[in-house]
């Protein structure tokens, strides 16, 4: 017979949650002839009643005819989940993915998802087992955002092994788990907030990051790429062109070679409100190199906008963790330093509506500006209206914003209008 029953000592209930009870669970097993003629025995396990084992026997008999199904249960019937995310991850995130995107896959499939589920066969994997992982993870004192990251992985990787034929169902999105919004992101900053902060950090270490950040939404490894090359202050621009390397090693003090950004590169005009920041950096970084050669100290000219001071690389993941340490110090709203980037776009598009621009500003594709900020519309229309953002609409739309900013600042003294730039004060980055 094909479905047999078994008792076991703690049932599942239909939910896929261990009852600690004993009870009577369904085995589905099928013997069928495999495309070379040997004789194959498909085997599915635990089914809580048996009425769902018939079913189940019932559609598994009529695909086993199929010779290139029967092929690939065949191939699959060794596979582990752990084994083909090991190569999934290698073979799709690592070619198709940004280094950061793959390498935070790989981080979650090793540590969050294959000590749980990655021994068992990849055909046989059930959402019951897939929700006993989210309460292991959650159990272990974790945030259920950490469980609802690793669902998103798996997840992906499933679909692609649906559709390669190796599995029938994707397990992760058959779950009955529900991750609430506790861990959401954060609101982003209103034009008011980026003033308060900018006064805060005026004069510090954190003054240029947040400038770029806050007023012009650039990325954290643009900023930390960004080089005065790449800057004319005299015509009032900027490119953003390259960007600091996804892993940067230990104690690197000479960048030989930059990324290429995200998107393709953009120019991007220094506004009268920004461009006394630039000055005043150039000025103070020139200041800081001539005290490092007076006092024999060494200074590495990799030319960077943003450094430590003796001119090095800062390290991406710093920046992040010092910035959340910042704002406690400051008594300000927990946000990521990447939403200092969602602050300016939602910034930019309520104060203009010209989201296209906006994502020509931000380097984002038309698409994805779109999606971030909740519109649905005709891209193909809007595209054949704005086929080329110049300088000078950037410009008007930075202007706007900038503005909007400065203003809240009050009446804060324009440092441009200084004989000299002031010098830095405390409470400096901590490199």
């Amino acid at each position: 017979m094909a479905v047999q029953a078994r008792t076991v000592q703690n049932k599942r209930d239909q939910s896929g949650v261990l009852t600690g009870k004993a009870g009577t669970v369904y085995d589905v097993n099928i013997k069928y002839n495999s495309p070379d003629g040997s004789k194959k025995t498909y085997a599915k396990k635990g089914f809580v009643t048996k009425n769902e084992a018939l079913r189940h026997e019932a559609e598994m008999k009529t695909k086993l005819q199929n010779p290139n199904f029967a092929a690939s249960i065949q191939v699959q019937s060794k596979r582990t989940v752990g084994a083909y995310l090991n190569e999934w991850v290698e073979n799709y995130a690592r070619v198709n993915l940004r280094p950061s995107t793959y390498d935070g896959y790989k981080r979650t499939i090793a540590i969050y998802i294959n000590p749980y589920i990655g021994n068992v066969p990849l055909n046989q994997l059930a959402p019951s087992m897939v929700d006993n992982m989210f309460r292991q993870i959650i159990d272990k004192g974790l945030k259920p955002s950490t469980a609802a990251g690793a669902k998103r992985v798996l997840s992906v990787a499933l679909g692609h092994a649906r559709k390669y034929r190796y599995i029938e169902t994707n397990a992760a999105r058959d779950t009955l788990t529900k991750f609430g919004k506790g861990d959401k992101t954060p609101d982003p900053y209103t034009p008011e907030q980026v003033a308060a902060l900018m006064r805060r950090v005026a004069g510090t270490e954190w003054e240029m990051p947040v400038i770029l950040g806050g007023l012009y939404g650039m990325r954290r490894s643009e900023i930390l790429g960004l080089r005065w090359q790449n800057v004319d202050i005299e015509k009032g621009t900027f490119s953003v062109v390259e960007q600091l390397p996804f892993k940067v090693p230990p104690k690197t003090t000479i960048i030989e070679q930059m990324a290429p950004p995200k998107s393709n590169g953009r120019a991007l005009p220094i506004t009268d409100i920004a461009r006394p920041f630039f000055e005043n950096q150039l000025y103070y970084q020139a200041e800081r190199k001539q005290k490092a050669l007076d006092n024999g100290k060494p200074h590495y000219d990799n030319g960077l906008v943003v450094s430590k001071p003796d001119g090095a690389p800062m390290y991406a993941n710093w920046i992040s963790s010092g910035f959340g340490k910042l704002l406690d110090e400051l008594n300000m709203p927990h946000i990521r330093f990447h939403d200092l980037r969602h602050s300016a776009a939602t910034n930019m598009h309520q104060l203009t509506g010209d989201f296209y621009t906006v994502g020509e500003i931000l380097g984002h594709t038309l698409a994805g500006i779109g999606a971030s900020l909740g519109l649905s519309m005709n891209f193909e229309a809007v595209t054949a209206r704005y086929v080329d953002v110049r300088l000078e609409r950037k410009k008007e739309v930075l202007d706007l914003y900038h503005a909007a900013v400065h203003s809240a600042v009050g009446q804060t003294e324009k440092r441009a209008d200084k004989a000299e730039p002031k010098k830095r004060k405390g409470a400096e980055m901590d490199i």
